[in-house]
C-alpha cells in the first residue's frame, strides 16, 4: 500500500510544468528569459535588465524595504513586497513607474504568481499568514493562517499546493488551496533557524530550504552556528500500514565542502531539468553547485569546490532553458551573469549604493563572516541579528542566560545588552575579538581584557578610533521600528488597548515608571545606569551578571518570540502573571484577567505612533534624520561622497 501511495504522489509530480518564478526571491527571471528584475532592499527600487545585451535597462523608484518581486505572466507588470509599508507595489517595467498600491497585512515578504498571471501568493512573516491576490482586479481575496513568523514560499500548479517555511524553526507547511488551509507540516530539529526561502524540485516531490543551526548551548566561533540545507520529502508522514515514514535529510553544508566553511545560508535555485542545486552563502560571498540524485539517502552531491560570488549575494535564479545562472550581489549592487557551471561571464550593477559610504560600509562588515570580523568563518554579525532583527532565540552566555534582542531603535535606548555592559555600539570589538567570533578586529591595539562577571567593556571609549567600528555603529544605529498592526488606525487605539493605555499609566500599576518616555524605557547614558531588580534573576542558576537588569524598549514588543532577559516567559500574559511574583515587575497581582487582557493588548499595540528620531538619549554615530519614506543620509563623518573603494579580500588572495 505504501508503494502504491508514493508512486501515485511522484506520477503527479512529473505532470509539472517547468517554469521559472514559483518560488519567492529578490530576482525573477521573465518567462522567455530574455529579461529579469530585481528588488533592491534598502533602495526602494526595482530595477529591470536585458539577459541578452547583458545590460541595466532602468530602475524604477517603488519606496521601502524590498523582499520579494515576481513577474506577472509574460510582463510588463512586476509585483514587489513592500515589508516595513505592508504593501504591494505593481509596477510597468516597459513604462518605468508604479502603476498600483495594494495595502496588505504586516510584513509582505514571499511573492509567488501562476504562470498565468491571474492570482499571487504573499507570506506576511507577522502575523504569520499567507494572501491570495486576485492580479486582474489587484485585491486580496483570501488569508490564509499558516504557522508563527513564514516568510519562504513556492507554488506547486501539480497539486495546486503552496509550501511555506517558518522562519525561526524551518518548519515547513503545505498549504491546499482547494480547501484554503494547513493539511501536511513537516518539521526538522529544534535548533534549526532563519529559513527565508524554499525551493520544489520540477520532477521529484522534493522541497529543498537553506537555513542556520542555532546551538544556543556553546559560545564558539566554532561550534555555535551551523550552515544546513534540508531536504523534506512531499510524500505522506504514513504508509498504508500506519507506519511513520522518514521525510527529512539534513546537510551540514561546512562538512559538505570538506571542512570549508560557508555561512548564512540565503537561497537556492534548482535547474529546468532539476538535475543541479545551486545555493549561496551571503556570509561568505560563496555559491555551491550540487547535482541531484535520485535516492533517498545523499540527495545531493558537491560538484566542484565552492563559487566566489560577490558581496552579500541574497538571490539566484536559472534561466528558462538552463544555460544562464543569475546571482544578486546585495551589497556589491550588482547582478553577476554565469554559465551553468558557474563560470561568471558578465557583471551588470543594478543600482547606487542607499545611505552613506558609512553606512554601506558598516552593513558590509555586519554581514560579513570572514576577516576581520571572523576567523572561523561560521559567524557573523547577521547569523544572530539578520537585519537587524533577532534570530528568536535564547543563548547560554558565559554571563547566563540571554534572549537575542532586536537592533530596533538602539541609537536612543544606550547603553546595550540586558546588563547594560556597553555604553557605545563600537563596545563589540569584544565580540568580534572574543569567543564567537574570533577575529581580528576593526583597529589595531590591544583592548581591556574581557571578565565575564564585569562591565569590561564600560572601560573603553572606542568610538573614534577606527573609520570601520564607526561605520559598524552607524549601520547598527539606524534601524527604526515600523507602527504596530495591531491598531486600527495610526495614532489610534481599540477600546481595550485603551482601557489598558489608562493601567499601564496608572500609579496603581506603576507600569510607566520604567517603561517611560516615547521608548517606553529608562535607558541613559546617564550615570548611574538605571539598573532593576524586577525578580527574574533568581530564575537561572547560571546568572553571573545579575539580578538587576536594563529596562528593555516596549516597541515592538508584539514581535518577540518570548520574553524577559532569559526567555523563559512565553507570553506576555505571562511576564504580567506567571513571572511577576510579588508585583515586582509593575503591580498587577490585583488586576482581574480582563484587566490583564487590556494591559496586553496596549503593549501588543506598540508603537501606535512614530517615536521621535531624536531624544537626550540619542547616540552620535547613525543616520541623520530625514523625512519619513526618504532615504537618509549619512551619520556622523558622512557626506555625498562616492562608494567606498574596493576592500581586498586577503583570503581569495591567499587562495
Amino acid at each position: 500500500m505504501r508503494h502504491i501511495i508514493v508512486s501515485t504522489w511522484v506520477g503527479m509530480w512529473f505532470l509539472a510544468p517547468l517554469s521559472a518564478g514559483t518560488s519567492n526571491s529578490l530576482m525573477d527571471v521573465r518567462a522567455d528569459g530574455e529579461q529579469l528584475v530585481v528588488a533592491n532592499p534598502n533602495h526602494g527600487s526595482v530595477t529591470l535588465v536585458d539577459t541578452v545585451r547583458r545590460s541595466k535597462v532602468r530602475e524604477i523608484s517603488v519606496g521601502g524595504k524590498l523582499e520579494g518581486v515576481t513577474w506577472v505572466g509574460k510582463g510588463p507588470i512586476v509585483v514587489a513586497t513592500v515589508y516595513d509599508q505592508d504593501r504591494l507595489a505593481f509596477v510597468d517595467v516597459e513604462a518605468g513607474r508604479v502603476i498600483a498600491s495594494l495595502p496588505v497585512a504586516d510584513e509582505p515578504y514571499g511573492i509567488v504568481a501562476d504562470t498565468e498571471g491571474r492570482r499571487a501568493w504573499v507570506t506576511h512573516d507577522y502575523p504569520g499568514q499567507v494572501s491570495e491576490v486576485d492580479l486582474e482586479s489587484r485585491r486580496v481575496v483570501r488569508t490564509i493562517p499558516v504557522g508563527r513568523f513564514i516568510r519562504g514560499i513556492a507554488w506547486s500548479p501539480t497539486d495546486h499546493r503552496l509550501y511555506v517555511t517558518e522562519y525561526f524553526t524551518a518548519r515547513l507547511h503545505a498549504v491546499d488551496l482547494t480547501q484554503g488551509k494547513v493539511v501536511d507540516t513537516w518539521s526538522g530539529q529544534p535548533q534549526d533557524n532563519l529559513s527565508r526561502h524554499v525551493v520544489l524540485h520540477p520532477r521529484r516531490p522534493r522541497a529543498y530550504l537553506t537555513h542556520i543551526r542555532s546551538m544556543t548551548d556553546v559560545i564558539s566561533a566554532r561550534g555555535s552556528i551551523f550552515p544546513h540545507l534540508t531536504v523534506y520529502r512531499l510524500i505522506p508522514a504514513t504508509d498504508g500500514a500506519g507506519s511513520a515514514v522518514d521525510r527529512r535529510t539534513s546537510l551540514a553544508l561546512d562538512t559538505y565542502n570538506n571542512v570549508y566553511v560557508v555561512t548564512n545560508p540565503w537561497e537556492a535555485a534548482i535547474s529546468p531539468d532539476g538535475r543541479r542545486l545551486y545555493s549561496i552563502y551571503a556570509g561568505t560571498d560563496d555559491g555551491n553547485v550540487s547535482t541531484v540524485i535520485d535516492d533517498d539517502y545523499r540527495e545531493l552531491e558537491r560538484w566542484e569546490e565552492p563559487v566566489r560570488l560577490g558581496r552579500n549575494p541574497r538571490a539566484i535564479r536559472v534561466s528558462p532553458d538552463g544555460q544562464t545562472v543569475y546571482v544578486y550581489n546585495s551589497l556589491d549592487f550588482t547582478v553577476s551573469i554565469h554559465d551553468a557551471d558557474m563560470k561568471r561571464q558578465a557583471v551588470v550593477p543594478v543600482c547606487e549604493p542607499p545611505h552613506s559610504p558609512e553606512w554601506w560600509r558598516g552593513k558590509v562588515l555586519f554581514n560579513s563572516a570572514k576577516q576581520p570580523m571572523s576567523n572561523a568563518r561560521w559567524v557573523a554579525c547577521s547569523s544572530c541579528h539578520p537585519d537587524g532583527g533577532h534570530d528568536g532565540r535564547v543563548w547560554r552566555n558565559p554571563e547566563g542566560l540571554r534572549r537575542t534582542t532586536g537592533l530596533w531603535g538602539i541609537a536612543h535606548t544606550h547603553p546595550l545588552h540586558w546588563s547594560a555592559d556597553r555604553d557605545e555600539v563600537q563596545d563589540f570589538e569584544f565580540t568580534i575579538r572574543g569567543r564567537l567570533m574570533s577575529g581580528r578586529g576593526l583597529f589595531d591595539g590591544p583592548i581591556a581584557r574581557k571578565r565575564v562577571d564585569q562591565p569590561t567593556e564600560l572601560t573603553e571609549k572606542l568610538a573614534g578610533r577606527s573609520k570601520d567600528l564607526d561605520s559598524l555603529a552607524i549601520y547598527c544605529n539606524s534601524f527604526e521600528f515600523t507602527l504596530s498592526p495591531h491598531i486600527p488606525a495610526p495614532g489610534k487605539l481599540s477600546e481595550s488597548a485603551q482601557r489598558g493605555r489608562e493601567l499601564f499609566f496608572s500609579p496603581q500599576t506603576r507600569c510607566a515608571e520604567c517603561h517611560r518616555g516615547p521608548y517606553y524605557t529608562d535607558s541613559s547614558l546617564t550615570q548611574p545606569y538605571r539598573k532593576h531588580d524586577v525578580g527574574t534573576g533568581q530564575d537561572d542558576p547560571t546568572e553571573k551578571m545579575g539580578p538587576l537588569y536594563d529596562t528593555p524598549t516596549l516597541l515592538g514588543v508584539y514581535r518577540l518570540t518570548s520574553y524577559l532577559h532569559h526567555g523563559k516567559a512565553a507570553s506576555l500574559r505571562d511576564v504580567l502573571t506567571t513571572f511577576n511574583r510579588g508585583d515586582r515587575h509593575g503591580v498587577t497581582s490585583h488586576l482581574s484577567n480582563g484587566q490583564i487582557e487590556d494591559l496586553v493588548e496596549f503593549l501588543k499595540s506598540l508603537p501606535y505612533e512614530a517615536p521621535p528620531r531624536e531624544t537626550p538619549n540619542t547616540v552620535p554615530y547613525r543616520l541623520k534624520a530625514a523625512r519619513r519614506g526618504e532615504t537618509g543620509s549619512g551619520g556622523v563623518g558622512s557626506s555625498s561622497a562616492p562608494r567606498p573603494a574596493e576592500q581586498p579580500n586577503q583570503e581569495a588572495a591567499r587562495r
